[in-house]
């Protein structure tokens, strides 16, 4: 039997790729902001229902592990033991990720700013993004939108104090298959609208940031009081794709473990893997974590980007298939 045993990525890509990443760690370094490296496996797991956890078992009868889906906790636990700003860059991985902009095991930026704010936090991606892309692809003016006027302006509704009926007709009137869908739940609606009818009419030439998200799509970002209230959160887009994921850092303990049950019983209810929630960051929180904003950004999908390329298969030197 013929094996492949060849890269999935050219040559040519893999320049572009090393040169990325010089260029991350440049920018990083001018700015005094600290590379750190964080464990790939854990003895806690994602709690989000929407993301699944690979489990590592010992053949020898040892702990379990997880590998990380994000350097996120261990990451702040070492802010909360004084680092300052720091930054890395990882493989994380993944289950059930497979696809033209998805693969199991993935490389991601994550940085954190003390004293930042997200809106404070766009700002410094957007001179990142520039000066990472500034010989590949030329950028259009950054736009800013907030989730409600994103929502308003390519959905014609408002997305924050729509009832879920109001949500269910605008998704009927863009003819989306709504088959499966939970009914029940708002956010699900909100989602749909946002990859079938929002995403696809942003801007493709320049950087896109949605900010303020609605209160329940929090995850780990700070909630601000008002009516409505919203999640201190953005994401970036480029070229049609979501390229980053940031927030106003929640620092409140009693409130992330809050968080955390509510996934677990969401996890429950859709029979999904129990998993153990991370208790060694939670006692970071509660040590006392400093107000900061932080973001994780897709290597591979800026690789993409800058080479021109359609699949992250081709800016990965060895993807799923070649394993």
């Amino acid at each position: 039997m013929m094996v492949d045993w060849r890269p999935s990525a050219s040559s040519a890509t893999l320049v572009i790729r090393a040169r990325l990443l010089q260029r991350i760690r440049a920018f990083f370094q001018a700015r005094d902001v600290l590379e750190v490296e964080t464990p790939l496996l854990s003895r806690a797991a994602a709690t989000d229902p929407h993301i699944e956890s690979f489990l590592v078992q010992d053949p020898l009868g040892g702990t379990p592990r997880y590998l990380h889906t994000s350097p996120e906790f261990a990451m702040k636990r070492l802010l909360a033991a004084g680092s300052g700003s720091i930054y890395q860059v990882c493989k994380v991985f993944r289950q059930g990720e497979a696809g033209r902009r998805h693969n199991p095991e993935f490389s991601m930026l994550e940085w954190y700013r003390p004293g930042f704010n997200h809106l404070q936090l766009m700002a410094e991606v957007d001179d990142l993004l520039r000066e990472l892309l500034d010989d590949y692809l030329p950028l259009a003016d950054t736009s800013r939108l907030t989730y409600r006027e994103a929502f308003q302006r390519y959905a014609g509704i408002e997305p924050l104090m729509a009832s879920i009926p109001e949500l269910q007709a605008t998704v009927r009137q863009q003819g989306i298959d709504i088959t499966g869908l939970d009914q029940q739940q708002k956010d699900p609606w909100l989602d749909l609208l946002m990859t079938h009818v929002v995403e696809p009419a942003l801007p493709q030439d320049g950087p896109v940031f949605i900010y303020d998200y609605p209160a329940s799509q929090a995850a780990l970002a700070r909630i601000r009081q008002g009516s409505p209230q919203v999640a201190e959160r953005f994401e970036l887009y480029l070229g049609g794709m979501e390229l980053a994921n940031g927030f106003h850092e929640l620092t409140d303990a009693a409130e992330q473990r809050q968080r955390f049950t509510v996934d677990l019983a969401s996890r429950e209810a859709s029979r999904l893997a129990c998993v153990p929630m991370d208790e060694r960051f939670l006692a970071a929180l509660e040590s006392g974590l400093p107000a900061c904003a932080g973001v994780a950004l897709g290597i591979d999908r800026l690789v993409m980007l800058a080479a021109g390329v359609k699949s992250i298969s081709e800016v990965i030197a060895f993807d799923d298939e070649h394993t």
